[in-house]
């Protein structure tokens, strides 16, 4: 009895190879595979990671360095000033209870009071601990509480205030400035790489029309709106982004209005005969142009005239960072449009546009997503040299550029050169490292 039960048992190895064989099988798409890829890269995981560490610090500047409490109760009643300040800016008002508060927080008498880690804001002037005041020397402080960690300026500024707040600019010009290069080169690159020289056809009434509106389009649009826009950029930057987005709408308005009379045009003299438009080399041309030109030169040039916002800073160094993208999704939309998925949209009667936006693109950003992520380390890179020779930024505005700067006017003030040149330094290369990361995952030859 005990034999035959011992020839029913299934070995141990059949055992293993039975459970081997209940688990689900991996998943094998292309996502999947991207994922697991990047993963292996331990540097890339890592420089992500801290990543999301700095906008996170970014996102919570106002929370962790600012000279207005967290919470504080004044007459029995209880306030949160930093939650107010949002609300300010938007167009609310201060509590009368903190009007007077207001001129000098740390002066007002609390009942109770909770202040941030850092209970300094980033253009507070400390003039007890003035004159290069470093994180080791002698400061007039009540306690520990009020220490600067990172030491002071030359008129008193709170160094670890500075670096918090310039973490959220830096990251906000690497985000907004890529946004904005990313809409633009996707969409050059799209056109250029899927009509090609000979794809799209329209009739000389559209393009002449269309020459002839981009002026009216530009100056109604833009030129006759500039002090608006001005003024948008130096407030707010929901503000400005309204402001451009009005102006946007206008110039699309002036030129569709335009193509409706080419429109008519057409129809009343019955012109039926269309041209090809060679946009692959309008655009592979303009790349060339724009490229020929040194960018952050004419980056300085045009920041250099304007006034001071770190908005139009964002704006230019979008505008002037296209090129990498548009070339990368050139490139990806010829290999393309050919395939199978893509003719099958056009055998359907679908639009091009509805092919180009809804099926070609989403399936050609893998190569932009990794020159967007060297796109931000360069974007910050140059904000902080513009920074550092005090072009471009409010005076107000705490950058890591404008720290760094700093240490110019004293060599003994150490303090001001290593903080913001190792933050400057760490952030550019881990964007570098996650671009790689992205490299390698992407890579078809390494997916295994």
């Amino acid at each position: 009895m005990s034999a035959k039960n011992e020839n029913i048992d299934p070995p141990e190895e059949a055992s293993v190879q039975l459970e081997t064989l209940k688990k689900p099988e991996e998943d094998q798409s292309y996502g999947a595979i991207v994922k697991r890829q990047f993963k292996k890269n331990k540097p890339a995981v890592w420089s992500l990671r801290f990543i999301i560490l700095i906008v996170i610090i970014g996102l919570s500047a106002d929370f962790l360095a600012n000279e207005k409490p967290l919470m504080c109760k004044l007459d029995g009643t209880i306030y949160f000033p930093v939650f107010r300040e949002y609300i300010v800016d938007f167009g609310g008002s201060w509590p009368e209870a903190l009007i007077d508060a207001k001129i000098d927080w740390k002066a007002a008498d609390y009942e109770s009071v909770i202040w941030p880690p850092v209970p300094y804001g980033q253009s507070e002037m400390d003039f007890n601990n003035a004159n290069y005041v470093s994180p080791t020397g002698d400061q007039t402080v009540k306690s520990k509480r009020w220490w600067h960690w990172l030491g002071t300026d030359e008129v008193g500024r709170d160094v670890m205030s500075g670096m918090i707040h310039g973490t959220r600019i830096a990251m906000m010009v690497g985000v907004v400035s890529m946004s904005i290069a990313s809409i633009i080169g996707i969409f050059m690159g799209a056109m250029a790489g899927y009509f090609g020289d000979e794809k799209l056809k329209t009739t000389w009434a559209n393009i002449l029309l269309f020459i002839v509106s981009l002026p009216f389009a530009f100056f109604y649009g833009f030129q006759i709106r500039s002090y608006s826009i001005g003024e948008a950029f130096a407030n707010s930057l929901f503000s400005a982004l309204f402001q451009v987005f009005i102006g946007i709408v206008i110039f699309s308005v002036i030129i569709m209005a335009f193509q409706l009379i080419a429109k008519l045009v057409k129809k009343a003299l019955k012109l039926k005969a269309t041209t090809s438009v060679p946009i692959d080399i309008m655009v592979s041309r303009s790349i060339e142009i724009l490229i020929s030109v040194p960018r952050l030169l004419l980056i300085m040039s045009i920041v250099a005239i304007a006034k001071p916002s770190i908005m139009l800073v964002m704006v230019i160094i979008g505008a002037t960072s296209w090129t990498g993208i548009a070339r990368f999704t050139r490139g990806e939309l010829l290999r393309v449009r050919n395939l199978e998925y893509i003719e099958a949209a056009q055998s359907l009667g679908y639009s091009e546009f509805r092919t180009i936006f809804r099926h070609a693109i989403p399936n050609s950003l893998a190569p932009v997503l990794i020159a967007i992520a060297f796109g931000v380390a360069g974007a910050i890179l140059t904000e902080s040299f513009l920074s550092f020779l005090g072009i471009g930024v409010e005076a107000e505005v705490a950058t890591w550029g404008k720290l760094l700067s700093l240490a110019r006017k004293n060599f003994s003030a150490w303090w001001l050169a290593l903080a913001p040149g190792f933050a400057i330094f760490i952030t550019v290369t881990i964007y570098n490292l996650m671009g790689e990361g992205l490299t390698d995952a992407l890579d078809p030859r390494l997916k295994q």
